[in-house]
């Protein structure tokens, strides 16, 4: 579980500069205000987020249950939130929104959300037993 937690940090981190510099140059006269900051602000999510589980990669061993829930509702829950955005301001700039990704949206931050309580969990039991 370790290493796929690394492997998805990797791939998301990489994949998050890709996305960044294709919305700020190729997206940039094709995209309203509003779907360029809602398309960054996926980026932006996607990033923090890649680095975090590389952070976990390196600091948890996954061995207990919440550890490995935890890095699946960062890894669930980031392809959620920042690809659904992505594929929603895509297809409104197109002209052909593809509104059953709304609802997603939220589901991925709940996930987000989820990861973050059980990470302080996991770091706290982790300081305890230092």
């Amino acid at each position: 579980m370790k290493e796929l937690i690394l492997i998805f940090g990797g791939v998301y981190g990489g994949s998050a500069v890709l996305f960044g510099a294709f919305g700020a140059h190729a997206l940039k006269s094709k995209f309203s205000e509003d779907q360029l900051k809602s398309f960054e602000t996926g980026v932006k999510y996607q990033m923090y987020h890649a680095l975090l589980l590389i952070i976990i990669g390196i600091a948890f061993p996954f061995l207990e249950t919440s550890q490995q829930i935890m890095g699946w509702c960062f890894i669930i829950g980031v392809f959620l939130f920042s690809f659904s955005l992505y594929g929603l301001n895509l297809s409104a700039a197109s002209g052909k929104k593809i509104r059953f990704l709304g609802p997603i949206t939220p589901l991925g931050g709940l996930l987000l959300v989820v990861g973050w309580i059980l990470f302080t969990i996991n770091a706290a039991r982790y300081a305890l037993y230092l």
